[in-house]
């Protein structure tokens, strides 16, 4: 049972993430902002789960995660589909994360949080067993990074779940789980995308001209997105412009690009070639168009910049399902084939009425305040008792999942 708190008393709040990619770091980080500047908050500890854990276990779920979007996304795809069925895979993870998480549980055990609130699924798990055991006592909340919900994000325990899409309410209160849990927050992103500049504001201060079109391209913050072979396509563009690529924390990708682009003989196309920024949200008030991975944050991003998509090399499972909603509403369209991208991409720059209608629909899709949804959603609620799923609560969700 939680403890209930008095009207004085203020909360001490641990947001906790996993480094397998950035986006569930991103998410915490925008949480971490908004939950610090309330004065009904005592304390925030943003904490990534897996640094409490050993390098075995931190290099599985990080670098081998990694590894696979490289060399193996169709293994990815097949396993995302294959454990997507409530509670299939949750005993062996389960076990493994117990196995090689015990100095996070003594960190949680001493922090003693009011509030809990977890942007990956790992931690949620942790946390939702230890409140199973009474071992802790906390409100435990869920912020789904992604745009379409897996099984993997299910916790037995909780007490609210933050999803990005009404469609994915629907689909957890057809599972079981009470609607009055359930928030449509969207995708926890930097306030600073709220705050955006207007465009020209935005080219100025980062040295762009105000009359060329700017294509914004990206390798992610990792730099393991298709950068180099983006960047041979787009000089074959024809349209006068100017690209923008973000190679993220790859210094060798980033050497690589800038050789590729100084040898150009694309004399009407302008290059920019820059590694990890954290002014993203600047770069993409000044664009014109997005060119990358459909990673949950970077579609939250855009979308909150009111920024067109072109959606390539999604991975299969979880972006790909990302991309389906984008592509659904009108925000964005996808390139299957790079050598079809400077194509695409002219005949998007040709099209203004067409891009203005992405740009309309990408501001309909757009939550640029989910963190604030978020804290005002919690702070607001008096504790509650924890959701329980049990047993018979589980087989008759699976059902209804092997159903569809």
């Amino acid at each position: 049972m939680v403890t209930q708190k008095t009207h004085s008393q203020r909360e001490k709040v641990l947001i906790l993430s996993a480094s397998a990619g950035t986006g569930h770091l991103r998410a915490a980080s925008a949480l971490q902002k908004v939950f610090e500047k309330d004065a009904r908050v005592k304390s925030v500890l943003n904490v990534d789960a897996l640094s409490y854990t050993n390098k075995l276990f931190r290099d599985f779920y990080s670098k081998f995660y990694i590894k696979l979007v490289q060399d193996a996304p169709t293994f990815l795809g097949w396993w995302y589909e294959t454990s997507d069925e409530p509670w299939k895979t949750d005993k062996m993870r389960l076990m493994l994360d117990r196995m090689n998480t015990g100095p996070l549980v003594k960190l949680i055990k001493d922090f003693r949080p009011t509030q809990t609130i977890c942007t990956h699924f790992l931690p949620a798990e942790i946390i939702s067993h230890l409140m199973e055991k009474k071992v802790v006592q906390t409100q435990l909340s869920v912020v789904v990074t992604d745009f379409d919900f897996h099984a993997m994000w299910l916790s037995k325990v909780f007490h609210h779940y933050f999803v990005a899409l009404e469609e994915t309410r629907v689909h957890l209160t057809m599972l079981g789980l009470p609607p009055e849990r359930i928030t449509v927050s969207g995708i926890p992103v930097d306030m600073a995308f709220a705050e955006r500049k207007k465009m020209p504001e935005a080219r100025a201060k980062l040295g762009l001209s105000p009359d060329k079109p700017v294509i914004l391209v990206s390798a992610g913050a990792l730099g393991v997105g298709p950068a180099e072979k983006m960047v041979r396509m787009l000089q074959a563009l024809k349209t006068p412009s100017q690209i923008v690529v973000v190679c993220g924390r790859s210094e060798a990708l980033e050497q690589n690009v800038l050789r590729q682009v100084s040898d150009s003989l694309a004399f009407h196309l302008d290059f920019k070639v820059i590694g990890f920024t954290d002014q993203m949200h600047d770069w993409m008030a000044a664009a014109d168009l997005f060119i990358g991975k459909p990673g949950g944050l970077t579609m939250a991003e855009a979308l909150a910049s009111e920024l067109p998509f072109v959606v390539v090399a999604p991975i299969p499972g979880q972006e790909e399902r990302n991309s389906d909603h984008l592509l659904e509403k009108g925000a964005g369209i996808r390139c299957n084939e790079l050598t079809t991208l400077p194509f695409k991409v002219d005949s998007l720059l040709g099209d203004h009425a067409r891009l203005r209608q992405m740009r309309l629909s990408a501001r309909r899709m757009a939550r640029p305040y989910a963190a604030v949804t978020v804290l005002k959603t919690l702070l607001r609620r008096p504790s509650t008792l924890p959701v329980n799923v049990d047993e018979e609560s589980q087989e008759e969700m699976a059902a209804i999942a092997r159903k569809r």
